[in-house]
């Protein structure tokens, strides 16, 4: 008894050695998206503040913090957007120029775009108009209105041909504004320094818009243009300024004197805004019964290592609670995705998670396929919890269906009309991107953690496949590779496929919404859940069903 029982504690306590490792590991990774925001919210530096400064303006993070209600958070997305992206001569565009998010204006969730013209005097470049346009996506499938702080240079115009000509680029904007528009959601500009040819309209257009006194500026063509083009000397205040736009154009609505007059303005005129219903049934929210750091210690350091999902569900679950759907269900393969219920801060969420190594089988695609129908009869959203590398490969799993099933599960998600969005905290590649809910596949909203992976395949299988084809390729043109060249080449695959996986080179071109430390994961999964449910659910049709 007395050696059972030391045996017994000994494994208790390399579990309680792992899960101390876990937790140092993921709090250091966390720092990393640390250092990204504070890069983010400081493009430029103190030149740049001070260069605001002297002009009377505030970098646009603080004026949104006046914007939304007192004591309340601004729920930032994308802040990664932009770095590392490469155009030609620059490097990064932090932020992508822009500040988007969600915040509450007098009890109301409102999507936020703010300018930042401490990047390129605000310019458009092509990760710009993507976050704009992505910005607008949102808060027009959750019935949102929309606030825009606007201080742009315009099209950045070494790259004008991708920014200016194509259907999701910069004119887009002013198409989505209309088009919102007569969907009843109301859009506000507050323009804070230039607003010049397209960008005007982000004026124009609005349902109200205000200018301030000689620090708004908007026209179809600026000073130069006007000279160039018709040899008239004008200038920018006599042109588009506050006083012209509010008191003889009539492009403009209110008059104020300082930012901070205009801040205050934007809270007068979103007071008339009615109240907004959730179209869920909330019950009262509980905090998960696990410790706080619970995620940190049991998501494993070793992004390929396997995890117990449902002890991921027992850190963000009102407490702790899973109401799992076919828990016997085939243990050796229905078990590695779990689905099930839970209560999210109230919000009643279906789950549809990656469990154990992640590898679908078929019975994992059934158990999926039936679960994501359910919660679309039932209408309650669904969160899909990505841990998986693919679905499962080889000739008695085709034998048994899994590309049928596998394109199952494809067919439910692209056609389930309840909200749906994908957490990601693990390996998420292959074909299982597609059927646990990526970009592709239209979510709502998807959240990355420092464990996630995106990519077709992961590096190691990249690295061995690509070093296979290269030696054939060598072969053909009476070339011999030796392994030292073959192991070099490998290599250099896979840092490749590790790179472009990584959850901030994802982030950067608004493949996922934003990487989140473990710690705000739970909050923030429910903030989009309830801002997804501000509009009604509706029926979903799945076609063609094959079972």
């Amino acid at each position: 008894m007395a050696d059972t029982s030391e045996k017994k504690l000994s494994r208790m306590q390399k579990k309680e050695a792992a899960y101390e490792e876990n937790r140092r590991h993921w709090l250091v990774e966390e720092e990393k998206i640390y250092d990204l925001w504070e890069r983010a919210g400081n493009p430029g530096g103190d030149v740049q503040n001070q260069r605001l400064a002297k002009q009377g303006k505030k970098p646009p993070r603080r004026l949104i913090s006046q914007l939304i209600d007192p004591e309340t958070e601004f729920f930032e997305l994308s802040r990664g957007a932009g770095f590392g992206i490469g155009y030609e001569g620059v490097e990064d565009v932090p932020s992508g120029g822009l500040v988007t998010g969600i915040g509450k204006i007098h009890g109301n969730w409102v999507m936020i775009l703010a300018n930042d013209s401490r990047v390129t005097a605000g310019a458009y470049y092509p990760i710009s108009c993507k976050k704009h346009l992505r910005a607008q996506e949102i808060a027009e499938k959750c019935g949102l209105n929309f606030v825009y702080i606007a201080d742009s240079a315009g099209a950045y115009l070494p790259l004008q041909d991708r920014i200016f000509p194509g259907r999701n680029q910069f004119g887009h904007f002013f198409y989505n504004m209309c088009r919102m528009s007569a969907k009843g959601l109301k859009q506000y500009t507050l323009s804070t320094g230039g607003n010049t040819a397209g960008g005007a309209y982000i004026v124009y257009l609005a349902c109200e818009s205000i200018m301030i006194d000689g620090m708004s500026y908007s026209f179809l063509g600026g000073p130069p243009m006007v000279k160039s083009a018709i040899g008239e000397t004008v200038s920018m205040e006599d042109l588009g300024g506050a006083r012209v736009h509010t008191s003889i154009s009539g492009g403009a609505d209110h008059f104020v004197k300082s930012q901070d007059e205009g801040i205050e303005k934007l809270r007068e005129l979103l007071a008339f805004d009615p109240g907004q219903t959730l179209y869920i049934d909330r019950r009262r929210p509980a905090p998960p019964k696990v410790p706080a750091d619970h995620l940190y210690r049991v998501l494993p350091k070793e992004v390929s290592k396997g995890i117990n999902v449902r002890e991921v569900l027992a850190a963000i679950a009102d407490d702790s609670y899973f109401s799992e759907y076919k828990r016997n269900y085939n243990p050796g393969r229905g078990d590695n995705i779990v689905c099930g219920k839970i209560f999210l801060k109230g919000i009643p969420v279906g789950v549809i998670a990656s469990n154990n190594n992640g590898v679908i089988f078929v019975d994992s695609a059934r158990k999926a396929i039936e679960w994501v129908i359910r919660c679309c009869t039932m209408k309650i959203p669904i969160l899909y919890i990505q841990n998986s590398p693919g679905y499962m490969v080889g000739a008695a799993e085709e034998y048994a269906g899994i590309g049928k099933y596998g394109s199952g599960m494809v067919r439910a998600c692209a056609c389930a009309e309840v909200p749906r969005i994908q957490w990601i905290i693990g390996p998420d590649h292959g074909a299982a991107n597609f059927g646990m809910c990526g970009r592709t596949f239209d979510p709502l909203f998807i959240f990355a953690t420092m464990r996630a992976r995106t990519s077709v395949m992961s590096g190691d299988t990249a690295g061995f496949i690509l070093t296979s084809l290269e030696r054939v390729n060598r072969k053909k043109r009476g070339e011999e590779m030796d392994e030292a060249a073959a192991e070099k080449f490998r290599r250099m695959m896979i840092a490749k496929y590790d790179r472009e996986a990584h959850p901030f080179y994802m982030e950067a071109r608004l493949f996922n919404d934003g990487t989140l430390p473990l710690k705000d994961c739970r909050d923030a999964l429910a903030l989009a859940f309830e801002v997804a449910l501000l509009q009604p659910v509706r029926a979903s049709n799945f076609g063609n069903f094959k079972f």
